[in-house]
């Protein structure tokens, strides 16, 4: 009995340590909790192979050798493309079009893990090798054994149990990661692949009760429509008309509803941004902990006030692009002149972060067109039967502006077919996928090279800008693909395409690769611009570019290469240029504050004057008064004061212009207590709006008017 199940054991210690090393390399690691679970589940191998006869024993004694050896292998693999680990709403959701997609990506990270995958499989070979050797015989246990095993698993069930308890009922870190705000990384990374998928398969089977509960008989429809806010509509004053040039032979120009103005008003009305929401009857309508929670939160929370530049692009149009693998060094003057005349005019923010998610580019888009933190993996998905008006689609949807949205690749990737029409966009991709072309035929739009990958990101706006640009106003929103990884000139068609263009480069094959395919970035909006302006339709367009992610197909040294700097300080490698543009803006307005994705929506709500309540979300208008802050998955955080980085407790205090500390000495404690507890709340906040479909409860909160379609049916 010992030695089959110190087989088991042995093997489970020896993968965590090769994914550990290989993974991460020598950093801190915890193996309380990973040893607890092992000894639990190599107790049920055990018995399960010594209880069984025959054949049956035989399979299940090999399953329990190359199971976790061929989990642990694809978890380090997907680790090493990704920099993810591997759970099972990605392997559900989106393993067959990753197969079918990101087979390239696939085979490369295989060839980069072989060696650490050989050490992965060489126990599971010469263990059966060296037990044929001794002889030794597969046991068939008796009353006295099962009981043996019976009694080691219960210890290692118990002792895993008290270790969770303990971290809670002392409040330790690793409790908070693995159970409160639960984040995949960090838990590999210090507790390791064991429990990493115990919390993942707990993680979805809690996941899937609440979806049956949701699901039941009382859950009710909606019609989409923004909530009647406190105050009337904030008035501006249009600047008179002024002459526009001749549009191209081939474009009608659309007379705009409003003359563009940026100049923000002179004398603007200072007052909080929310709704006049009846919280009796929101704490009322609250049926569990989580809507309780909610309730008191939004109702504690100080609502932003609206700021000088409130109402800016009123009447304008919104394109928003969502970056795939964008980064500030693929911004070069030369090389990429249209993307650097983006960043370095109209709104500039110097310490722009975008953070990396768990499913990287879908989260990415989650908190771009929603401003709340993702919880989990494929947040975007667990969206597409909530009520979700208070996004760009809905507050532009509410005033009959049409809403458009494009990507240059699948249209059932990440089932993006149905999640984004949920937010009010008629979504349309350049291949049909896996789905029935009877059914979504009309949702793909003819482009050049759609097949190429990645395809084209300027073939798209050639192929999809003509569909609305004669509109008399539109929102649109683009998820862009060129960027995407690998970067080298064999497998990525966009790198190959612009190969020419960086020949010159005193840099690796990868850093040019990736210049490159952000040259047909470039290429892209340097179309945009000029149908916009054909059309008459620059001068009351917003242009809003922000990334998905960083380019985590490079490695860090091969990232610094690309930057041509160390990025080991804080959270540098996570910095990131944010593009928020109108040609009217005649100066560049810096921002310092820190700010990143989730901050872009009430940002952009308040600059088009929409009526909108400012704790909706979990980010803060950047033109506000509110402190910055930019949140990580792993809660690090990063405000205008300071960086904090959550394991070691790694904090750096910034300074003001003149060298001065802006938190003193006696004041950093309860300051940096303040903040994380603010970084907690705020990813509460997001779950449980996620969860709760909580939007739906405060929509029926708010008072109706007769101006007021009803929010819910």
């Amino acid at each position: 009995m010992f030695v089959l199940w110190s087989t088991f054991a042995g093997l489970a210690v020896w993968l965590e340590l090769v994914y550990h090393f290989s993974g991460f390399g020598l950093t801190a690691f915890n193996p309380i909790y990973m040893l607890l679970l092992a000894t639990a589940w190599s107790g049920i191998w055990t018995l399960l192979v010594g209880v069984s006869r025959g054949l049956l024993r035989r399979i299940l004694y090999y399953t329990a050798l190359w199971l976790p050896v061929v989990w642990t292998s694809a978890q380090l693999v997907y680790l090493k493309i990704f920099k993810q680990p591997l759970l099972w709403k990605a392997i559900f959701i989106s393993g067959g079009d990753a197969l079918t997609n990101y087979w390239r990506e696939a085979l490369l990270g295989i060839l980069k893990t072989l060696p650490y995958i050989i050490l992965l499989i060489l126990p599971a070979i010469a263990i059966p090798a060296l037990l044929r050797w001794y002889r030794w015989r597969m046991p068939k246990f008796n009353s006295l054994q099962v009981m043996r095993l019976l009694v080691i698993i219960l210890a290692g069930t118990a002792g895993s149990v008290v270790f969770l308890e303990v971290g809670e009922s002392v409040g330790l870190d690793y409790y908070e990661e693995y159970r409160e705000f639960y984040d995949p990384l960090t838990v590999a990374e210090y507790m390791g692949v064991l429990p990493t998928f115990h919390g993942d398969t707990g993680s979805c089977l809690r996941q899937l009760f609440h979806d049956l509960r949701r699901s039941g008989p009382d859950k009710q429809e909606y019609v989409p429509a923004v909530a009647q806010p406190v105050t009337a509509e904030a008035t501006l004053t249009p600047v008179p008309e002024t002459e526009e040039e001749g549009p191209a032979e081939t474009v009608q120009p659309v007379e705009p509803t409003m003359e563009p103005t940026v100049e923000p008003t002179s004398a603007p009305v200072i007052r909080p941004c929310e709704f006049a929401i009846d919280y009796d009857l929101l704490h009322q309508m609250a049926d569990n902990d989580q809507q309780a929670w909610l309730a008191d939160y939004i109702q504690g929370q100080e609502p932003v006030t609206t700021n000088e530049y409130t109402g800016m692009f009123e009447g304008y149009n919104l394109i928003f692009l969502t970056a795939e693998g964008f980064c500030s060094y693929a911004i070069d003057q030369e090389l990429t002149p249209t993307l650097y005349k983006l960043a370095n005019s109209g709104f500039v923010c110097e310490n722009y972060y975008v953070p990396l998610w768990s499913t990287s580019t879908s989260d990415g888009e989650y908190i771009n067109l929603t401003g709340l933190i993702p919880d989990g993996q494929h947040s975007m998905r667990a969206s597409a039967d909530n009520y979700l008006p208070y996004s760009y689609a809905g507050f532009f949807g509410a005033e009959g502006v049409p809403c458009y949205a494009y990507h240059d690749n699948s249209l059932s990737y990440y089932e993006r077919n149905v999640t984004h029409p949920n937010f009010g966009y008629d979504f349309k991709a350049c291949k049909l996928g896996d789905l029935d072309a009877a059914q979504w035929g009309d949702k793909v739009f003819e482009m050049e090279g759609a097949e190429q990958w990645p395809a084209s990101d300027y073939n798209m706006m050639v192929a999809t800008v003509p569909e609305y640009v004669n509109d008399q106003r539109f929102h649109v929103y683009y998820m862009t693909v060129s960027g995407h990884m690998n970067y080298n000139f064999t497998g990525n068609a966009m790198s190959a395409k612009n190969k020419d263009a960086v020949a010159g480069l005193d840099k690796s094959e990868g850093s040019r690769a990736y210049i490159a395919c952000n040259i047909e970035l470039d290429k892209a909006l340097e179309s945009l611009l000029s149908q916009l302006e054909a059309a008459g339709q620059l001068e009351n367009t917003v242009i809003c570019l922000s990334a998905d992610h960083y380019p985590y197909g490079f490695s860090d040294s091969e990232y610094e290469e690309l930057a041509g700097k160390d990025l080991s300080q804080g959270k540098d490698k996570f910095r990131n240029t944010l593009i928020l543009w109108n040609a009217g803006m005649e100066e560049p307005v810096h921002i310092k504050k820190a700010c990143g994705p989730m901050d872009l929506l009430p940002t952009l709500l308040n600059l088009f004057g929409f009526e909108y309540d400012s704790r909706m979300y979990a980010g803060r208008d950047i033109l506000s008064d509110r402190e910055g802050m930019v949140i990580f998955s792993n809660r690090d955080f990063v405000t205008d004061s300071v960086i904090f980085i959550e394991k070691g407790d790694v904090t750096t205090w910034l300074k003001d212009e003149d060298g001065n500390d802006i938190v003193p000495d006696d004041q950093r404690e309860a300051y940096l207590e303040n903040a994380r507890q603010e970084v907690k709340a705020r990813y509460k906040f997001s779950a449980y709006i996620l969860e709760e479909d909580y939007y739906r409860d405060v929509a029926s909160a708010i008072p109706q008017t007769e101006e007021t379609p009803p929010n819910r049916q």
